[in-house]
């Protein structure tokens, strides 16, 4: 209802993201669905920033994308680099499956961070998100349904006659350039 050529688009980017996507959650051995959270973070959007400063296709904070390797000065910010903040979402991923062994919480805690959640269930005394949702912040209550639509969506898009729509992405015209050492730009 908000935004209907939400995922006729996703379904054109996701061509391009998905393979990158889905090539590292096997790597890690995670869920593939977990591509779909891209959607609900940034609309594969890589230069996309949220009000909080979280950035690229994952979201990832200043502070969460150093924890995990992403370079961020005034002259780059990897947290927009597909493959690389993908490789850190994945090891974030990992690290919040450790702790709560719930796919569902995994989510809350990916919007909520982690010491929200796990200190949500311990007030609340609850050890599943479904009986945790009605204590946590709105937007939190929100994701892991949200996660759920978008996953759908994208899976069965053709039971609602829903199609991608054509999009100019002009990737053939990007390459990656590695230097050895520091050049003037």
């Amino acid at each position: 209802v908000k935004d209907k050529n939400l995922i006729p688009k996703m379904l054109s980017l996701s061509e391009h993201y998905f393979p990158i996507f889905e090539q590292q959650l096997d790597r890690f051995q995670l869920p593939l669905e977990l591509k779909y959270l891209a959607i609900v973070e940034s609309s594969l959007n890589p230069n996309s920033v949220s009000k909080s400063g979280a950035s690229g296709l994952w979201q990832f904070i200043y502070s969460t994308g150093k924890e995990y390797g992403l370079n961020v000065t005034s002259y780059i910010d990897e947290r927009k680099d597909p493959l690389k903040s993908t490789i850190a979402a994945c090891e974030y991923f990992t690290y919040l499956f450790e702790i709560f062994d719930d796919w569902n919480l995994v989510l809350a805690a990916y919007n909520g961070g982690p010491g929200y959640v796990k200190r949500a269930m311990i007030k609340y005394d609850v050890d599943n998100y479904w009986d945790l949702r009605k204590h946590l912040r709105k937007e939190t209550q929100g994701y892991v349904p949200t996660f759920f639509a978008i996953s759908y969506l994208m899976n069965f898009h053709k039971e609602y006659n829903i199609s991608k729509i054509d999009i100019n992405l002009n990737f053939a015209d990007n390459d990656t350039i590695s230097f050895q050492r520091q050049v003037p730009f």
